[in-house]
């Protein structure tokens, strides 16, 4: 098979939840034999025309001077464009939507028979709090749009498919994320940060109002565990929401805001050897850093939603409200007796089968073969 991912910022990863999927996919692929092109900005710095057998397109992309939000939608258009009118793909994976659907209208992609268009839902975008009413109008106009012109749909989550199946009547074909279980942690790693095992909580997440750090910050400062064991949080502080929480909890020094970790060992060994973990996003699908949690051994304190219970299941403690957390936190002894290391165990086991990137491969691989027997 010919097959192209759009709409990442490139192999290998240099940036994301897309990207790592994108390179673990169009490798595992490209070891099987088929034609894997990966569409890539021209800024990604690994400049090469392929990578472990995944031929790279470099496309311009004006995302450097006109900002990401903007730039992005000229950098998916001249990606599909490039597709369209100077290959000849069997399918087009489409990684998101928001960017590209402009470049569906305009092409009439719903109207083209070959190649086959797939796109990836990602998750409920025009709930993210980051935009605002305007944008999430336009957002939603946006998902109308792409269930209209895409032939199939992806969704991530179990979630994300039953809401497209109810909102829209439209099957999508559930496939997720994946994540590798290591084996290489080292608690050396804590020294640099002050942290001992077992004493202290973490929470990694990009700091955007969806991820709901200031509930778990106000219930963590108003448990028993304040000042007993540190609050450790593990994300860029250079988002408007990221200052405002920097501004608002900064000075409470059982609260500690860490900045963004990019060395893998690092952050799976910070991730190991806390006591807990938060995970509080609410409007993605399947998200790759809870995968990432549970392939390190995290016990994982969970935001009550159904994107998050798709994929954790019964073996998670969770949380709606800040005084959810407090109490967690402060029967957290108890917890850990009853449901830390079977919990831990239940994830393990989850990631190895459900979501080990050799399985994922398997079930792409066999999805895309069932969409060219739809065509024949």
């Amino acid at each position: 098979m010919r097959i192209a991912f759009i709409s990442t910022r490139g192999i290998p990863n240099d940036y994301g939840g897309f990207e790592q999927f994108a390179e673990y996919i169009s490798v595992g692929l490209a070891n099987r034999g088929h034609e894997v092109t990966v569409y890539s900005p021209h800024f990604h710095p690994y400049k090469e025309n392929s990578y472990k057998g995944v031929r790279i397109k470099h496309i311009y992309s004006p995302e450097t001077w006109m900002g990401s939000s903007v730039g992005s939608f000229f950098y998916d258009f001249a990606s599909l464009r490039d597709a369209l009118k100077r290959e000849r793909f069997d399918i087009i994976y489409e990684a998101g939507y928001t960017s590209i659907v402009p470049a569906y209208i305009w092409f009439n992609v719903k109207n083209i028979k070959y190649p086959v268009f797939t796109t990836n839902m990602d998750g409920l975008e025009y709930k993210r709090t980051k935009f605002n009413r305007w944008v999430r109008k336009f957002v939603f106009w946006e998902e109308r749009m792409t269930v209209k012109h895409s032939h199939y749909l992806i969704a991530d989550n179990m979630g994300i498919h039953d809401y497209y199946k109810e909102k829209y009547g439209k099957e999508s074909k559930f496939l997720a994320y994946g994540a590798d279980i290591h084996e290489d942690y080292n608690p050396e790693y804590l020294k640099e940060f002050g942290l001992e095992e077992n004493g202290y909580y973490l929470l990694v997440a990009r700091l955007e109002p969806e991820n709901n750090i200031a509930m778990a910050i106000d219930g963590y400062l108003a448990s028993e565990e304040n000042g007993r064991r540190p609050l450790v949080i593990v994300g860029k502080t250079n988002t408007p929401h990221g200052k405002e929480l920097v501004v608002r909890y900064g000075k409470e020094r059982p609260v500690r805001f860490i900045g963004g970790i990019y060395d893998f060992k690092k952050l799976n060994s910070l991730r190991k050897y806390s006591l807990a973990y938060f995970h509080g996003h609410s409007v993605g699908g399947t998200n790759p850093s809870l995968l990432e949690a549970m392939a390190s051994g995290c016990f994982i304190l969970a935001n009550d939603n159904l994107f998050n219970r798709a994929v954790l299941k019964h073996h998670a403690e969770y949380y709606s409200t800040p005084a959810e957390v407090t109490g967690l936190l402060n029967d957290m002894a108890a917890y850990v007796v009853r449901d830390k290391e079977k919990f831990i165990a239940a994830n393990l086991e989850e990631i190895r089968t459900a979501y080990s990137w050799e399985h994922l491969v398997d079930e792409h691989e066999k999805y895309f073969e069932w969409l060219l027997a739809q065509k024949r």
